[in-house]
């Protein structure tokens, strides 16, 4: 009798068993659903504008603080507004976007070169052993290499003009961009390689849709790190290389600033320079950067 009663209390079981597992995998499939609520304008002002806007504000206060206070000659340290005066001149004159395109335009074209070298050469380091030990050293060595070492030489080849700036941003970015894809690729599962050679492709067909595709995240690292490359080699050409045919893009505005001895258009010069980085990357390679991460489920709202 006992024992039978121990079995009837006991045949309820598996029922509980089979609603916990469901209630598990009910638990998963909601942790696996992915949010699609669309962002309303205040939660981006506050999470995405507000943060960077008190920053500027924050500087813009502790700035004025020490020029208040004196902490150095006001030559040295020159007031916000003393900039901001710069600022009103330079677009009176009509010369203030035209300090601005004359290095975007230089930037973004020789970016777009240094995209087209460094692509195929990261991938031809990348699969081809034999060339990853011959310039896989020197790739990594050019991309240690300060950008600015390669201005003199270019000068001297190439003279002063354009093809000299061009040809320093794409020894600055080229490294970069092709190391960043070697690494991409290196980190690819081998099962993700087999089972694309298994589905049949092949050769260009599986570089364009096995090898690109999963290499993605480290190829996007290489790009946005290339840009800042492009972008610090070409400030350091136009520095350092003057001449009436090149034009007056941000760099040699800073560098007339400091020939000048106006701290106040020095300060102009970095902080164009500084705006226009911050600019491409937020308007290009953090939606990128974002796209792949979304893509891979890395970056769901909970």
């Amino acid at each position: 009798m006992g024992s039978t009663d121990t079995k009837t209390a006991a045949e309820p079981q598996p029922a509980a068993d089979a609603h916990d597992l469901a209630g598990l995998e009910a638990g998963l499939d909601a942790l696996e659903t992915v949010q699609t609520r669309r962002t309303t304008l205040r939660e981006t002002l506050v999470q995405k504008v507000f943060p960077p806007f008190t920053a500027v504000i924050l500087v813009l206060v502790v700035w004025q603080v020490l020029v208040w206070a004196k902490v150095t000659d006001s030559y040295k340290l020159p007031a916000p507004t003393a900039v901001w005066d710069e600022v009103e001149a330079a677009w009176r004159q009509g010369t203030l976007l035209d300090y601005i395109w004359t290095s975007v335009q230089r930037g973004l074209f020789g970016f777009a070169m240094a995209l087209v070298i460094g692509t195929p050469l990261g991938l031809l380091v990348a699969r081809v052993r034999f060339v990853r030990a011959a310039i896989g050293p020197i790739l990594s060595g050019l991309q240690s290499l300060p950008s600015v070492a390669w201005v003199p030489p270019a000068v001297l080849w190439l003279g002063l003009n354009d093809s000299m700036m061009y040809a320093v941003i794409l020894l600055g970015a080229v490294p970069s961009i092709a190391n960043g894809l070697v690494a991409g690729v290196d980190q690819i599962p081998p099962l993700f390689l087999r089972a694309g050679r298994t589905l049949g492709a092949s050769g260009l067909r599986h570089t364009w849709h096995i090898v690109m595709p999963a290499a993605l995240p480290g190829y996007v690292a290489g790009l946005k790190q290339g840009w800042a490359f492009s972008w610090r080699s070409l400030m350091a050409a136009e520095i350092i290389a003057q001449s009436p045919d090149l034009g007056i893009g941000l760099g040699q505005l800073l560098e007339a600033g400091r020939t000048n001895s106006s701290m106040s258009q020095v300060f102009l010069a970095i902080l164009l320079i500084l705006i226009v980085g911050i600019a491409i990357d937020l308007l290009i390679f953090s939606p990128l950067e974002r796209w792949v991460l979304r893509s891979r489920g890395l970056l769901v709202k909970s």
